[in-house]
């Protein structure tokens, strides 16, 4: 374990799938990020062997520390996460809707943020790798990946590769944050730069509180639910001394299927929350202007809703 504890650098496609070769999608198997996992596994997920947590623990704060390295280019304001389910097919509208408005966001400056694997994550990465492209370009690119529909169908990752080469992107960056714990779900390629950590709960935090830009939820379960009342809990505090804006991508899921959003606004009326900035829509281009109308200067004070 000794060849992967400590990190100077954050990980990015190459080193995290170094020797994966997308010609045979079985050499996943034998590349750097399968055999981690495998070793993390064989090691116990829960292990209280202090020869196995102490170097996971050296790990994860490596890779705090060159993350945090990595966002002092960035204003805060600057920084949007996107939360949503893996189950997102690539072939869904919702997949396309969430690449979109991430493309549009990081073509405006904010760098993107996800939990780094398939689905709404994969969509959030996506969008940003093709920042900078044209309409055809994009739509070219979906349909190459579109042969792997989920991480499970053959194609998955190769297909993404396929689309770094053919869609090189060397002027903008977004940031993928996935664990080991949920290691049989593969981190997204599309990632320009990745964090990814043993510990998930540090995961989990670190994504909410890095993103003083917003929160962009999209449908997604247990998961998803879990992080919005963490976001919620985070402004409620002003943990980062201001309440950012959560903005749910979908009414009815977010009103009826998982009707949080309906809960979060009667906790708003009896004064149990204080300073949400919620907004809820199907329209991605409202999505958009609540996150770009947030920033610095504005931040005290601010309580548009769509």
């Amino acid at each position: 374990m000794d060849n992967y504890q400590i990190r100077k650098e954050l990980y990015d496609a190459d080193s995290l799938y170094l020797g994966f070769n997308p010609s045979d999608e079985r050499s996943y198997a034998t590349c750097y990020d399968a055999h981690v996992y495998n070793d993390y596994i064989a090691s116990g997920k829960h292990s209280r062997d202090l020869a196995v947590t102490l170097p996971r623990t050296l790990h994860d704060h490596s890779i705090s520390d060159a993350l945090f390295r990595f966002l002092d280019h960035y204003d805060p304001y600057q920084i949007v996460g996107v939360m949503g389910g893996h189950a997102m097919k690539r072939g869904d509208d919702s997949y396309r809707t969430v690449a979109l408005i991430s493309k549009r966001l990081t073509e405006h400056g904010k760098l993107m943020v996800s939990g780094g694997g398939p689905g709404a994550m994969e969509a959030t990465h996506f969008g940003a790798w093709m920042a900078g492209r044209t309409d055809a370009e994009f739509e070219e690119a979906l349909k190459m990946i579109r042969v792997a529909d989920t991480f499970r169908d053959a194609g998955w990752l190769s297909s993404a590769f396929a689309v770094r080469e053919r869609f090189p992107q060397e002027k903008y960056q977004s940031l993928g944050i996935p664990t080991w714990f949920y290691g049989h779900e593969p981190s997204t390629p599309f990632a320009t730069h990745i964090a990814k950590y043993y510990d998930n709960s540090i995961r989990e935090d670190t994504i909410l509180t890095i993103s003083v830009g917003g929160i962009i939820f999209t449908p997604g379960s247990a998961g998803t639910l879990q992080e919005v009342f963490q976001e919620a809990a985070q402004d409620h505090y002003k943990t980062c001394e201001v309440s950012s804006p959560m903005a749910f991508l979908g009414v009815d899921f977010f009103t009826r299927e998982l009707p949080v959003y309906s809960f979060l606004e009667d906790m708003m009326a009896r004064g149990k929350y204080h300073d949400l900035l919620l907004s809820i829509s199907d329209n991605p281009d409202d999505v958009i202007r609540e996150i770009l109308a947030f920033n610095r200067q504005n931040a005290v004070g601010y309580h548009r809703k769509i």
